[in-house]
């Protein structure tokens, strides 16, 4: 196994697009706020990477406009939570075990995506389940998000580099160990930044 003190990017804020007329991302955005407009979206949850249907159905309706169905999303239970639970704790076992610059990958991965080819869906259906006008779901969903994602992976390598101090008789060390158990996160439906953040941050 290759060895190495790993340094990640350094974290920069997003910076905001216009969304001016005539520009590109005004072009995509309104394109994908068509397309999730009239898709009638249908939203399952995700416990252990798989799509969960409980039939337990309700419409999304945006709050601008409480005549049109954009989609459904399905409801969770008791049995939903307790399976979502045991996969995040079985999870655990082999997540923890995971070199911390591996993990650190994956959020720097999902900042890009974000910042490239998922950012006018993202912001498209911001826009359409929360109200906001492009300008507001950029900051959000878009810009905030990947700032999130960026800085808390800096903010790791920070915390790891916080050490004691150690003298020529002694070395003195701190590892950190991982959580244990699990985090039961209800995010606040009007910000797509921290419906995201506070899942991924623990």
């Amino acid at each position: 196994m290759g060895k190495g003190f790993f340094k990640v990017p350094v974290a920069v804020n997003e910076p905001i697009k216009t969304y001016a007329p005539g520009t590109v991302e005004r072009d995509q955005v309104l394109a994908a706020y068509k397309e999730l407009w009239n898709a009638n979206t249908e939203v399952p949850l995700y416990i252990n990477g798989k799509e969960v249907r409980t039939g337990d159905t309700a419409a999304i309706r945006p709050p601008h406009d409480h005549q049109h169905v954009a989609g459904t999303y399905h409801r969770g239970g008791k049995k939903e939570v307790q399976e979502a639970i045991a996969t995040a704790i079985e999870a655990r076992k082999t997540w923890s075990q995971l070199p911390w610059e591996q993990r650190a990958g994956i959020f720097l991965k999902a900042a890009e995506l974000i910042a490239g080819p998922y950012r006018a869906r993202i912001n498209a259906a911001t826009m359409i389940n929360q109200s906001k006008t492009i300008f507001q779901a950029e900051i959000d969903s878009a810009c905030e998000l990947i700032d999130f994602l960026r800085f808390n992976v800096q903010y790791m390598t920070e915390i790891y580099a916080e050490q004691p101090e150690s003298t020529s008789g002694a070395w003195n060390r701190l590892e950190y160990r991982p959580l244990e158990g699990f985090v039961y996160c209800i995010s606040p439906f009007n910000f797509t930044a921290i419906a995201g953040k506070l899942p991924a941050i623990a």
